[in-house]
């Protein structure tokens, strides 16, 4: 299956003129406006800023939780809560290389 996989899609991605003579398949090209570009820049990195804010404050509010815990002698599940602040850390982090990777 992977090798019928890897053939139609060497097969789809060649710039093969159309069967009718015609021209290759367009590839478009991204021309947005400067202005836009800066006000979408401007929103994305607010957003990063206030995703990577969460995820510290996050982080902290779980440790907080984890030592009043301690000190009460109450066990709770804070490791899975950590891991799931952690995990979203990671992906705010990792957002904006991987939305590049797939549409550059």
């Amino acid at each position: 299956m992977s090798a019928m996989l890897h053939e139609a899609s060497q097969y789809l991605a060649a710039a093969v003129p159309a069967p009718s003579g015609g021209a290759n398949v367009p590839q478009p090209t991204s021309n947005a406006p400067g202005p836009l570009t800066t006000k979408v820049n401007l929103v994305l990195g607010i957003l990063a800023w206030a995703g990577t804010a969460a995820g510290v404050c996050g982080v902290l509010v779980t440790g907080a939780m984890m030592a009043i815990s301690v000190k009460r002698g109450e066990s709770s599940e804070h490791m899975s809560r950590l891991g799931m602040v952690l995990g979203g850390c990671v992906l705010v982090a990792t957002a904006g290389p991987i939305v590049q990777f797939v549409f550059n």
